[in-house]
């Protein structure tokens, strides 16, 4: 599946369709997938974040602040 985020996120719409059908869970891994994609260092260093906690945001079964997706979301477009 991976292959497929990494198109410009202009032409794919895995994240649109993810936050038009999905629930907060399905959005934070869909964001999490994408944020890998990209590469985790260059997201870090964009948020500000650290790549051990954007890690465990991300992870399943972790419930992120929404500030933490937000900063992820700006990030990844």
């Amino acid at each position: 599946m991976l292959w497929c985020i990494k198109l410009t996120l202009l032409q794919n719409p895995y994240l649109p369709t993810v936050l038009e059908q999905a629930n907060n869970a399905d959005v934070i891994n869909a964001s999490g997938h994408i944020a890998k994609a990209i590469g985790m260092p260059k997201i870090a260093d964009e948020t500000g974040m650290s790549r051990p906690s954007l890690y465990k945001a991300i992870s399943d079964g972790i419930n992120p602040q929404f500030e933490t997706i937000m900063k992820v979301l700006k990030v990844i477009g």
